[in-house]
């Protein structure tokens, strides 16, 4: 088993789930790409997500590479959520922290402060 088909495996992305179309290519490189269907176009039919894929004048190499990209769509995606998540834990554990003795001070300090200005008035 290849580490791309690993990879796939992984992520739960089935064969039968990819949308495949072969496209003409375009861009540099001439006449040779732009009269063969060399241009992957993948859609992972679940997630709606797109890839498309134009590297090489090899259809089968283009193909892999865009296999290769969807993986690293999803790898991309789920990092972002545990970061996402990993951001909300620190920010609870932040607000659950014992004020230090020089914050404690602070809140005294200025709540001395406005205790004053109210008698002043």
């Amino acid at each position: 088993m290849t580490t791309l088909e690993q990879r796939m495996k992984r992520w739960k992305i089935l064969e039968e789930d990819l949308d495949e179309r072969f496209v003409l290519g375009s861009g540099a490189g001439g006449q040779k790409i732009n009269k063969t269907s060399s241009c992957v176009y993948l859609k992972h039919l679940p997630t709606g997500v797109e890839v498309s894929c134009q590297e090489t004048r090899s259809r089968e190499k283009n193909r892999e590479i865009a296999r290769d990209r969807l993986c690293d769509h999803f790898e991309e995606k789920a990092r972002e959520e545990q970061l996402i998540l990993a951001r909300e834990r620190a920010k609870k554990r932040f607000q659950k922290r014992k004020p230090s003795r020089a914050e404690k001070a602070r809140r005294r300090r200025t709540k001395e402060l406005r205790k004053n200005r109210k008698q002043l008035r």
